[in-house]
């Protein structure tokens, strides 16, 4: 006599069935958590890459001799060329200091980011070490 399955209760029938579908929506839901996040980093990533690159643009404009509003107005001109648009720009010297703004693909805010950029403190020159003579370390 082959062997005999036990009866199957009513009230487990399709139990399997919608576990998956549970399992199946909770994967679902992580994916596109996942997908928005990865959205809001990426424009992130790209707000502070156009910052940085309309803020060195626009310095360099201020270090040739150029007004502020051309300088700002090349800013503006290497943000857009990187997908952001300018939000702010100052001057302070020669420094540039601006504020970028890139949309991301469904997040409801845009990614901002600010850079400054100009000629730095020039950083001072060690001291020179005195030496014996040729070859020698310097050291008593």
């Amino acid at each position: 006599m082959p062997p005999t399955r036990p009866l199957e209760s009513a009230a487990d029938r399709g139990a399997a069935t919608v576990l998956v579908l549970g399992l199946v929506a909770v994967l679902l839901a992580t994916t596109v958590g996942v997908m928005l996040l990865a959205g809001a980093v990426v424009a992130s990533h790209r707000a502070r890459l156009a910052a940085d690159l309309a803020a060195l643009a626009g310095a360099a404009r201020l270090g040739d001799g150029e007004a502020v509003d051309r300088a700002c107005a090349t800013a503006d001109r290497v943000a857009a060329m990187n997908g952001a648009f300018l939000v702010s720009c100052a001057a302070d010297g020669l420094a540039l200091e601006i504020t970028v703004a890139v949309a991301g693909p469904v997040w409801p805010e845009p990614a901002r980011a600010r850079a400054k950029a100009g000629p730095g403190a020039a950083a001072p020159l060690p001291a020179a070490r005195q030496s014996s003579g040729p070859g020698s370390s310097g050291d008593p």
